[in-house]
């Protein structure tokens, strides 16, 4: 008799960042999504989330070094929700090195969607784990900062962190 694995709880966690605060979500062995929040942007449901157990520190922690300027790529379990479309373009998304950015045309043909560049703009936009998926580094073919669930702000923000022009402690 196989035993049968233990139910999970979906999981929730507020993380301050200096973009606002973080909601971090789980299912108890994956970070499942990251969301940004704010008065301008739509407000987060979250409905049937229980209070984070402690499931979501290293992801919380991982954040934070982030921000701090100590860790370039995050190493965490990701399950984000989506089609496979979506989820292709987030791998792809993970490709982009820190402190580079890519256009949404290069991220289309990369995964071979050579013309599919709205296509990659709109799954780029779904990103249910920004930062740690790095949408914020997809820019316009004209090097303009556009597209991002964040705002605009936000997107220069992070950027600027990872360009090292922040001087965050």
């Amino acid at each position: 008799m196989v035993a049968a694995a233990p139910p999970t709880t979906d999981r929730y966690r507020v993380v301050a960042s200096p973009i606002g605060d973080l909601v971090l979500t789980g299912d108890g062995r994956a970070l499942t999504r990251c969301l940004m929040t704010g008065p301008d942007l739509a407000p987060i449901e979250l409905g049937g989330l229980a209070p984070d157990d402690g499931s979501l520190d290293e992801a919380a922690g991982q954040l934070g070094e982030y921000f701090a300027g100590e860790r370039r790529s995050f190493d965490l379990a990701l399950s984000p929700a989506g089609t496979e479309f979506q989820r292709r373009v987030w791998a792809q998304l993970r490709a982009i090195p820190y402190g580079t950015t890519s256009t949404y045309g290069e991220v289309a043909r990369a995964i071979g969607a050579t013309n599919g560049f709205r296509a990659v703009g709109l799954a780029n936009g779904r990103n249910p784990i920004a930062i740690v998926v790095p949408c914020h580094r997809v820019i316009g073919a004209d090097g303009s900062l556009t597209g991002y669930a964040g705002g605009v702000d936000r997107k220069r923000f992070l950027l600027d962190l990872e360009a090292g022009g922040l001087p965050f402690p």
